[in-house]
This record gives C-alpha cells, structure tokens and sequence, in this order.
C-alpha cells in the first residue's frame, strides 16, 4: 500500500526556444495542450498544462523560450511571459538539448537561481546521441559551478525517462490534495486551443519568416449539439503575405484548415464546422495594443 503523501504544485518549464519544452509537456500531461513545431518560438503563451499521476499532481507553465533579442514587441512580450511565469511556483524543469549549452541555456539558468528555485535539469532529445559516452562528460560539464535538485536525461517525443523525472519533480511541491480534477489537462478554453491549433499548422507549412508575422483571432466559437462551428480569423502585417498564406487557388488555406479541423476533432471528441479567412493588420506583432487586443499577455 502507497503511504506516502499526496503532493501537488506549480512546474515552471524553462530553456531557450525549440529545445522541446511543448513536447514536453505535451509528454507528461498525456494530451496535446501546447502546440509543436521544428521552427524556434512556437509557443507564444504562458500556458497550464495539468499533469495527474497517483502520487501527485504537477501544474506545469509551459512557456515562451527566453531569448536575448527583443527586436519586437512580440520578443518583449514573450520573455516577460517567461520570466513571469517563475512567480509564484514551487520548482523548475530547465530543460536544455543533449549535447548543447550556450548563451541561451545561461540566461534561463541564471532567471532560474535568481528566483530561488530547486531547478531540476532535463536533457531532451538523448535519443540523438549515437555515442552515449559523450553524454557523461558532457553531464559533468553543465553541472559544474551550477546547482541542480536533479539531473535528467530524457527523450520527450520518445517518453521514455520521464518516470524518474516526475518522481524527482514531486519531491519539490508541496502535500496537499489535488488542485484540479482527474479529467482536467488545461486551464485554458476550447476557444483558446482552437487558435493554437491553426496557429500550429502556420508554423508547420509556412516558410522561414512568414510564420512570425501571423497570428489567430477565433472569432466565432459556437457549441451546436455534437457539433463546433468554428470561425478563425488569421492576421498577417502585408497584402503579399496574405497571398502567401491562400496560396494559390486557395489550396495552402485549404490545406491548413483541413489539419486543424483534424487536430481539434481529436483534442475535442467532437465534430468541428471550422471557416478560416484572412486580414492585413500591418505591424501588429510590435505593437503593444494589438498584442494585447490579440489576445497576449504577459
């Protein structure tokens, strides 16, 4: 019989962008609350995803990676988001890619130390290293001169190491009973996810650039029966970007409507009715008023 206590609290999740932090998540919670992409800085928001295992329960803030420029209004906005998200949580999974530290991982590390937090290291992606020797001295090397409540390597796409990892993290939030029920995975809403969702297939087939210049109104979210009709509004800065995200004939909307349509089914367990369009906004990703009308915060 489990006599040991019931815990449960707050898991910021912190690293540089694209080093996994969504997957993740993603990973531990058991469901799709945060969106993925190859493409660094997909995720925009501070977002809660509910992790409940027998032991405890982890609240985990998945947030924007921390970077160092802040070009825009948007960057800002997105470290503010990051470091915010320190406040008020009892631990920190810094999540790094194996075989890698630079400047990036520093700058997260030190947010970290700097709020007094246990940090435990999780190094993603070991599935890469072919050579697993190198892991060692490389474990070592990130080690030295930092203090970390536990170091582990993982493989989030692959879930494997997480059992560990969650045992580690446990042990750093408080006893208390559950905060959020079994069946919950997110404290944000249908209507929110439905925007990530399109905002996710963006990233996945626009190229380089463009993903950075679009962002998602949902501006009808309506429950009709078994049945969501959906309506998302998708916001670029320029007419030819507009034209870029039609495509021609119209087959790239097409296209990304039909994945989201197929991404939201699956999260929501129900049929969804989804209308995309798309609007000229010019320079809303640094302006400060738009972001916030658009629904970021910090």
């Amino acid at each position: 019989m489990n006599t040991a206590p019931h815990r449960a609290g707050h898991v910021a999740v912190i690293g540089r962008p694209n080093v996994g932090k969504s997957t993740l998540v993603n990973a531990l919670v058991g469901a799709k609350v945060s969106i993925v992409s190859p493409r660094p800085q997909t995720t925009r928001h501070r977002l809660l995803g509910i992790a409940t295992f027998p032991e405890g329960q982890l609240l985990l803030v998945d947030t924007p990676g921390i970077h160092r420029e802040q070009k825009r209004a948007m960057n800002r906005l997105m470290n503010r988001a990051a470091r915010g998200a320190l406040e008020g949580v009892d631990a920190a999974l810094l999540v790094v890619r194996a075989g890698q530290w630079d400047d990036e991982d520093t700058l997260a590390y030190d947010a970290l130390r700097d709020a007094g937090l246990p940090v435990v290291l999780v190094v993603n992606q070991v599935d890469r290293i072919t050579d697993k020797t190198k892991l060692l001295p490389y474990l070592a090397k990130v080690s030295e001169g930092r203090e970390f409540a536990g170091v582990h390597p993982i493989s989030a796409l692959k879930r494997s190491g997480l059992e560990a990892l969650v045992k580690t993290v446990l042990t750093h939030v408080p006893e208390q009973p559950a905060l959020y029920g079994e069946d919950e995975i997110t404290d944000k809403s249908q209507r929110f996810l439905a925007g990530e969702l399109v905002r996710e297939q963006l990233m996945r087939q626009l190229g380089e650039e463009l993903p950075y210049a679009t962002t998602v109104e949902i501006e009808r979210f309506v429950e009709d029966g078994n049945l969501l009709r959906i309506g998302a509004v998708i916001w670029v800065e320029r007419d030819g970007q507009k034209l870029i995200v039609i495509g021609k004939g119209g087959e790239r909307l097409r296209e990304i409507g039909m994945k989201s349509r197929l991404q939201m089914e699956r999260l929501f367990g129900s049929k969804v009715f989804l209308e995309t369009w798309v609007r000229v906004r010019e320079g809303w990703s640094d302006d400060e008023a738009a972001l916030r009308a658009f629904g970021y915060n910090d």
